[in-house]
């Protein structure tokens, strides 16, 4: 008889999660010495303000990604004459009911 094993999805954030735990951990096992590693001063000199720069380039990308997103967003005029009409509708249905504008 096989083992049926649950199937687990990991969402967006959780595999984020996991990136930054094992980036995270393996800059201090390197920078505290942990491995055993006797690292030269100029990779020690890069390894320590990493942490910083990868936060600064995330920024950047974030920063952007949002930009251009924003730069070549779509207008949906097809939706919007469909929302007016749709708004018109409901105005002259209340104006039946006896509301004014």
């Amino acid at each position: 008889a096989l083992l049926s094993l649950p199937v687990v999805t990991m969402t967006k954030l959780t595999q984020w999660l996991w990136g930054l735990v094992i980036l995270g951990s393996t800059w201090a096992a390197l920078t505290m010495g942990a491995l055993g590693l006797e690292l030269p001063s100029s990779c020690q000199e890069v390894l320590w303000p990493l942490p910083a720069y990868l936060l600064v380039s995330a920024g950047c990308y974030a920063l952007g990604t949002v930009g251009y997103r924003v730069a070549t967003f779509h207008d949906c005029e097809d939706a919007a004459r469909e929302l007016q009409n749709q708004i018109q509708e409901a105005r002259a249905d209340l104006a039946r009911k006896g509301l004014r504008f």
